[in-house]
């Protein structure tokens, strides 16, 4: 089990799978407050489909430091999802097909994965044919996605993933302040759920926006459900060794600061 970091004014941290091996990432340079733009509703009609706090899955955690190059992203970009009939009516019937998106001049390939790892089509209007230009995908109820990004350059980058406007590592408000997961040079990057721990994420489940972990926290906003949101950052990066932890005791100590927890809290469904 790692060491946690704390958390100062020169510091942000956050954690990732890449290459099969999990980092936490801690930026020393922090970027003004400005928060992603995934709070716009992802579709005209109201979105039928959201994402829930899933079943447990395994996810373990290593630390690295990293630094960011500049205060403002090198990409963002938003996909919206829905069930199959309301995406076909925002896209038309003839729509421009993908299985992913080029992130930061090519350097980063995004797509969303199925419960088989094959890659969700992404559909978006045609240019001229009236609609807006994000690309969206359609969903099916119960089902399981993941988040996939591979690194096709040297550089390194940090990416931020909101899911229905919530950050996916803390499951706060998405922001480019916020810290995120590490994409090393020539890696794939798979993020599978909300983070429960240095250990476990929720995983991503479709449902009913009723059930939606947005709708069932106090941080989350229904008007952001059905958008799915990225940015990166370019790095400069470094490993950081692991530090011994002076007390063995499995018992948890008393927290000055409770309310700086590093995780998304669980839903609180309502009654």
């Amino acid at each position: 089990m790692i060491d946690r970091l704390h958390r100062s004014r020169l510091f942000k941290f956050a954690t990732g799978l890449v290459a099969g091996a999990a980092l936490l990432a801690a930026c020393s340079q922090m970027p003004q407050a400005v928060t992603t733009n995934s709070a716009a509703p992802a579709a005209a009609t109201a979105p039928r489909l959201g994402t829930q706090w899933g079943e447990g899955l395994e996810s373990k955690t290593r630390t690295v430091v990293a630094k960011r190059l500049s205060a403002q992203p090198d990409d963002t970009a938003s996909l919206g999802y829905n069930e199959a009939g309301a995406v076909r009516r925002a896209v038309g019937s003839n729509p421009e097909r993908r299985l992913n998106l080029l992130l930061a001049d090519g350097d980063v390939e995004w797509s969303v994965l199925d419960e088989t790892g094959s890659p969700l089509p992404l559909q978006r209007a045609r240019r001229g044919s009236g609609g807006d230009d994000m690309f969206r995908l359609a969903g099916v109820e119960g089902s399981r996605y993941t988040l996939r990004f591979r690194n096709l350059s040297e550089r390194s980058y940090e990416v931020i993933a909101t899911v229905d406007g919530l950050d996916v590592l803390n499951g706060r408000p998405g922001s480019l302040r916020n810290g995120g997961y590490v994409l090393g040079p020539m890696q794939a990057l798979t993020i599978e759920g909300f983070r429960k721990s240095e250990s476990e994420v929720a995983a991503f489940r479709f449902v009913t926006p009723g059930r939606a972990y947005a709708a069932n926290t106090e941080a989350g906003d229904v008007r952001n459900i059905g958008v799915i949101g990225a940015a990166l950052f370019e790095l400069e990066q470094r490993d950081v060794p692991r530090r011994q932890r002076r007390d063995a005791s499995p018992q948890q100590q008393p927290s000055a600061f409770p309310a700086d927890g590093s995780y998304a809290p669980p839903p609180r469904y309502r009654q």
